[in-house]
């Protein structure tokens, strides 16, 4: 066996390459945690705006349109209506009023009922319908306890705001102006 004698120049090659190698993995970790904040904010993004659209659809698939108004028996309120176009069909009990004026308390709300929604081709609210669709013409009954027309006709302005809520869907909002409180009479 033959002994070695030759002494080894110190090799710094490998070095080199280790390094190269620590870098390139550091890189490559860097880059998985990037791209995992760019997944998880793109993820976020996205619920939300699936949950704005959701939001925006309930607000137009529940929308009612005031057309006109009147008073009626010197202070209820008829209000000819439409649903909002593409709107799903709305049952009156899911329908509710707030109306808001100077008189008395100043505040009233209320759900409406069959006999406080009709078509309006009836005459009289008698009967009354269940349920409102995008096809039809409607007439609504506001039977204020405090805002009625005889009382906001006598307050300075002469006005009542009147919100329309539709559960799960849109809300209408409409200021009723009362300058005579006579039956017949138009609020908008």
């Amino acid at each position: 066996m033959k002994s070695n004698n030759e002494n080894q120049v110190n090799d710094n090659w490998a070095a080199i390459g280790i390094g190269a190698m620590i870098v390139f993995i550091s890189l490559i970790l860097v880059a998985a945690v990037a791209s995992a904040v760019i997944v998880q904010t793109a993820e976020k993004l996205q619920q939300n705006a699936q949950r704005t659209g959701d939001d925006t659809s309930d607000e137009l698939s529940g929308k009612i349109t005031i057309q006109a108004g009147y008073v009626q028996n010197g202070g209820e309120y008829v209000l000819y209506v439409r649903l909002g176009a593409g709107s799903d069909a709305i049952n009156t009990i899911d329908v509710s009023y707030q109306l808001f004026c100077n008189v008395g308390a100043g505040y009233e709300t209320n759900q409406l009922t069959a006999n406080d929604v009709q078509l309006q081709s009836v005459a009289g609210f008698a009967g009354g319908v269940g349920q409102m669709t995008v096809q039809n013409a409607y007439k609504i009954m506001i039977s204020p306890g405090v805002c009625t027309a005889a009382g906001v006709n006598g307050q300075s302005p002469p006005a009542a705001t009147l919100f329309i809520h539709v559960e799960n869907g849109g809300t209408t909002y409409e200021t009723l102006t009362i300058n005579n409180d006579q039956d017949g009479s138009p609020i908008i």
